[in-house]
Order: structure tokens, then sequence, then C-alpha cells
């Protein structure tokens, strides 16, 4: 039973609601690297050397970038990298969320970034680690899990969240917010 109560509450603890930038979708995608081999016949796209693939506030670091395009236009790209990273600004705020690992996976069409091996993304102060992070833009979720494939042992994430103080709640004096 205590497992269980871990477990759910581990779920609870690592679901951080987050919106990015809906209008970066929009913007065009401006990519730099040391080379690059495009196979238009297959759609894919392969970037390699310190590349820094950019759409708007959404940018990758890594040093490899892979896109492949589907026939409806989405484009599926995975970074490579000792540490790859992503940074895009959330819709409306003056902030952004950030997330690092050893490969990077982002689908245009599921609007999710997964992050894998040595993962961890921020959102202001809050943070979350594991072996495989997903931000999900549509849900607003971040969800992390660390099971270690390589060892097919299951690990531990770790969460840091700061709570989210009251709109106007600091304002009062302390006698009038109870």
């Amino acid at each position: 039973m205590l497992n269980k109560l871990s477990f759910i509450f581990m779920l609870l603890a690592v679901s951080v609601p987050c919106q990015a930038e809906r209008a970066d979708r929009d913007k065009p995608i401006d990519i730099d690297a040391d080379q690059v081999i495009v196979d238009d016949a297959k759609q894919i796209s392969t970037f390699t050397g310190h590349v820094i693939l950019t759409q708007g506030t959404m940018v990758f670091r890594g040093d490899k970038i892979v896109v492949v395009q589907d026939k409806a236009g989405f484009q599926r790209g995975t970074a490579y990298g000792h540490t790859a990273s992503f940074r895009q600004k959330r819709e409306g705020l003056d902030e952004y969320v950030e997330g690092f690992g050893e490969r990077i996976e982002y689908d245009t069409r599921a609007d999710t970034v997964d992050f894998y091996i040595q993962a961890r993304v921020k959102r202001a102060q809050d943070e979350v680690r594991g072996e495989h992070v997903t931000y999900n833009s549509k849900t607003e979720i971040f969800q992390a899990d660390s099971k270690n494939a390589a060892a097919g042992t299951p690990g531990r994430v770790h969460a840091v969240l700061f709570p989210k103080s009251k709109e106007g709640a600091e304002a009062k004096p302390a006698a009038e917010r109870k």
C-alpha cells in the first residue's frame, strides 16, 4: 500500500503545468551546423557539428540533429549530444522552459518534447530530473520516470517544486489572510 501511495504522490509531484509559446509554430526554422545532408526522397535532414536549431523562441542545441518530415508536413526532430538542450518561452509570460539530456525528441504533431538519459527540465525555479522526462505543451504537463533501460532496473526521479503564491495574498497583512 505504501508503494502505491508513494507512486501516486510521485506522479502528482512531477506533473507541472506549463504552456509553450504558440506563435513559434508559424515562424521559419533556422539551423546552423558544420554540415548538413538533405535526403529529399526520404524527407530526412541530418545536421552535424555544433548544431543550433531556432524557431521563434524555441532553440535546440546538439552535436547532431535529425529532422524527419511526414507526408502531412509534421516534423519530428531528434537532437543528440553529450548534453543536448532545448529552450522555449512560455505563452504570455516572461518565463522559459529549459531541458537537457543526451537525446531530445520533438514531435510537432503531438506537441511533445522527450528528454532521455540524465534528463532535466526546468521552468522558473521548478525542476524535474529523471532518465526520461516528457513535456507535453497540449496538456501542459511534465512527466518523469527513471527506468534505467541499460540496467533494466527502476530508478528514482527528483523534483523541486516551489509553491505558487496566490494573487494578491502577499499584499494583504497576515491577519487578513486567515
